[in-house]
């Protein structure tokens, strides 16, 4: 039923790849105002920016000679291929040595959102059509160019991720099980969820859902990181009952009616960690959070069946070449080192709130930064084309577009323009680096605007050349032209281009100044006689999604720490135990997010942390620390109904040890195996960053935090159940060591000495 249903969902469902978006300003929500404000600006760069590009052609050595433009008009011509609305030439730069056209295309013709590959590479082909003169250079750069260009390079960063994960996993899962056919066993259910859970989110994305680079990334690492957990979890138990003498079989039911509810609460707590995040503002997490959730749900179903099924074929040959015997010895090094934590409560819980303490000091000087990103992978077409523009045309980067509607054509009233135009140029803050009244050129007056238009009409209707018998010199002629970028054909939006001038565009100073900037506008709009306003922009898009990231981050914290207290409330019965549970994990969080600033930020000198680390830290810290909290905690609670709670925890330790440092190590590996592979900054902070939290889970929370705050609880880890009311029945007395000499006994049995052989 898994092959089947796997290879029916690859040929019938929708790749993931095709519904993916690479850029973060894709996913603000329509009512944001930077949103807002590039509906206003539509009439310039088309309905959709993201659907833009532009045409960007350069001599090197000097300036472009007739046969260069005369070429640059062929390519235009030619770029009109099927799925372009558009091309607008935008004229030549200040040094004569380039010239560039907006492309605009028609969205509904994208296969997939802000991609379109037939388009780009269609202009592409283009260029080599027109037949460009020596010297001459073309390139197709903006955001429709960068975005098809990083979906290319995401596909092969996304097959590297997986390759490498998978190379990673099968090789420690060899050190760890020293056998052959164990590995495979416990990765086929991961492989096939990943293959499963893939159609099943891109259909959820055809459907309407957002879905991210980020979330093809995690997905791989996340599905065979857990799903390799639960493997461990339960190969590990089938061993233990093994050794108990129970035949392969009977010890595969017995694991699973013990570790089974355990794999469940565990998977259980991280979807619903990451199910809360459809609840946020901010459309990348309301996607990623269900996404993610669907393919954690395929791989729980496939650890409670598939798993199951193929160790039950595979017997006691996934064991081989070892073979588990009665009577082996199974704990070491964690049982002597939970004895010594169990006799030394205090001194252990207080060194480790120091070493947490010490990393959580350094979210001092904690900065958010990638709030969007350039898409430009290098080496690239577009690649090229952004270097290019950003020499020849030092404002098109990044400039901030200052959107003015008017109710009426801005040719009756051009005193509305000028007003406009000294406003915002007396405006402390700004700098308008290009308007209507200069556009590039020759400046013009509002007056002489309105005169121009009443003799030319529209200046989007004029041809590159004045045609014959043209009433006004080629110099005004041009640069009235030129006014097409900055007022709309019917006259009622205006634009100008600012840059700030305290802070580099891009820079955090320039984002943090968009809500001033904005108040300026509005008043600017109120003497110009306006009805709206907005300012569109890489800067300002920032701003919003920062604004929604950090709103979204207050709101889900508290929900997720709820609805994961509530799921260990009910797995381990007491309302005592999820307290200091959930405040270990969260030590261990704050801890994680200081290790990346000082990692990141005071050595690495990167600008900042990328916006998403923190919320992405939060759910997978609080959830896959959970994990392994579910597992030690239910152990302890099921040697606790017959021990007293220090040899209770010896033993749960003893026996978990083993299997929680393994699959600790595994999903380490595997987030790690994302910063390599990733080949960018957000996955290599968000990578390393979950790695090391899952790795103080791992060796410093279950080990030191946990067992020492349990030892001095005692039985008040189990209020208000009724294994809080009275000690654990009698049990024969243990070796004076708790961790030497331990064999694998039922839930129940008492501790005995381990043997070489025969009956002891």
């Amino acid at each position: 039923m898994w092959v089947l249903g796997v290879v029916a969902g690859i040929r019938l469902l929708p790749s993931l790849a095709n519904v993916t978006r690479t850029s973060n300003s894709q996913f603000l929500p329509a009512g944001a105002p930077s949103q807002h404000a590039a509906g206003l600006a539509a009439p310039f760069q088309g309905k959709d920016a993201a659907a833009t590009a532009v045409i960007i052609a350069a001599r090197p050595d000097g300036p472009l000679t007739p046969a260069d433009n005369a070429a640059i008009d062929r390519v235009e011509a030619a770029a009109q291929v099927p799925g372009v609305t558009q091309v607008r030439d935008q004229g030549t730069s200040a040094d004569g040595r380039a010239r560039k056209a907006l492309v605009v295309t028609d969205p509904a013709t994208e296969p997939d959102p802000g991609q379109n590959p037939p388009v780009v590479n269609g202009i592409r082909a283009a260029f080599t059509q027109a037949g460009a003169p020596a010297g001459l250079v073309l390139h197709l750069a903006g955001p429709l160019a960068q975005s098809t260009d990083a979906a290319t390079a995401s596909a092969q960063t996304g097959n590297n991720i997986r390759k490498f994960t998978l190379l990673f996993v099968i090789v420690l899962l060899f050190v760890v099980y020293r056998a052959l056919l164990a590995p495979l066993v416990t990765l086929v259910p991961a492989v096939l969820s990943l293959l499963l859970a893939g159609p099943l989110i891109a259909q959820a994305g055809k459907a309407g859902m957002p879905v991210s680079t980020a979330t093809q990334q995690l997905l791989v690492v996340l599905l065979l990181g857990a799903g390799t957990d639960y493997g461990l979890f339960l190969v590990f138990r089938i061993r233990e009952e093994i050794r108990r003498g129970l035949a392969p079989r009977e010890a595969l039911v017995a694991a699973m009616g013990r570790v089974g509810a355990s794999i469940t609460f565990s998977a259980l707590t991280v979807i619903a960690a990451l199910a809360c995040l459809a609840l946020a503002s901010f459309p990348l997490y309301r996607g990623l959070g269900p996404a993610l959730a669907i393919g954690l749900a395929v791989m729980l179903a496939a650890a409670l069946t598939l798993l199951p099924a193929l160790l039950a074929i595979a017997g006691r040959a996934v064991f081989w070449p070892t073979r588990p015997a009665v009577g082996q010895q199974t704990t070491g090094g964690w049982g002597r080192l939970a004895a010594r934590v169990v006799r030394h409560p205090v001194p252990v819980l207080i060194a480790g709130l120091l070493l947490f303490g010490a990393l959580a000091a350094g979210l001092t000087g904690y900065t958010a930064d990638g709030f969007t990103n350039a898409a430009t992978p290098a080496g690239t077409d577009s690649a090229a084309g952004t270097s290019l523009l950003a020499a020849h045309y030092p404002t098109a980067n990044r400039p901030d577009s200052l959107l003015l509607h008017f109710p009426t054509p801005i040719w009756d009233h051009p005193t509305s323009l000028r007003t406009a135009g000294q406003q915002l140029s007396s405006k402390p803050g700004l700098r308008i680096v290009a308007g209507p009244l200069d556009p590039g050129g020759t400046p013009l007056s509002a007056d002489d605007l309105a005169s121009l238009h009443t003799r030319l009409g529209p200046a989007q209707t004029l041809p590159a050349t004045p045609p014959p018998g043209t009433p006004v010199p080629a110099s005004i002629y041009q640069a009235y032209r030129a006014t097409a970028q900055f007022i709309t054909a019917d006259g009622h939006t205006v634009q100008f281009t600012a840059l700030p001038t305290a802070a580099t565009p891009g820079s955090h100073a320039a984002i943090a100044a968009i809500p001033t900037l904005r108040t300026t506008l509005t008043d600017v709009a109120r003497a110009a006689d306006a009805d709206d306003s907005g300012i569109a922009g890489p800067d300002a898009a920032a701003y919003d999604i920062g604004h929604d990231s950090t709103t979204d981050l207050y709101l889900i914290v508290p929900l997720v720490l709820a609805v994961i207290g509530v799921l260990l409330a009910a797995l381990l019965r007491s309302l005592t135990a999820p307290l200091y549970l959930i405040a270990t994990v969260g030590l261990s969080y704050l801890a994680a997010l200081g290790f990346a600033v000082i990692a990141f930020t005071h050595l690495g000198h990167d600008d900042g942390i990328i916006f998403l680390i923190p919320i992405l830290l939060f759910v997978f810290a609080m959830a896959l620390g959970s994990d392994y909290n579910i597992l030690l905690m239910s152990r302890i609670r099921e040697e606790a109904h017959t021990h007293p709670l220090p040899e209770a925890l010896t033993r749960a330790i003893a026996h978990t040890g083993g299997s929680i440092t393994s699959a600790g190590l595994i999903l380490a590996g595997t987030f790690t195996v994302l910063a390599v592979a990733g080949n960018n900054p957000q996955a290599r902070q968000l990578g390393y960053t979950i790695a090391f939290a899952v790795l103080l889970d791992t060796f410093f929370v279950r080990t030191l935090l946990v067992p020492s705050t349990a030892a001095l609880l005692g039985r008040w880890n189990w209020w208000p159940s009724a294994l809080s009311r009275g000690p654990a029945d009698p049990t024969p007395t243990a070796p004076p060591d708790p961790a030497a000499g331990l064999t694998a006994g039922a839930a129940g049995d008492p501790i005995r000495p381990a043997t070489t052989g025969g009956t002891p």
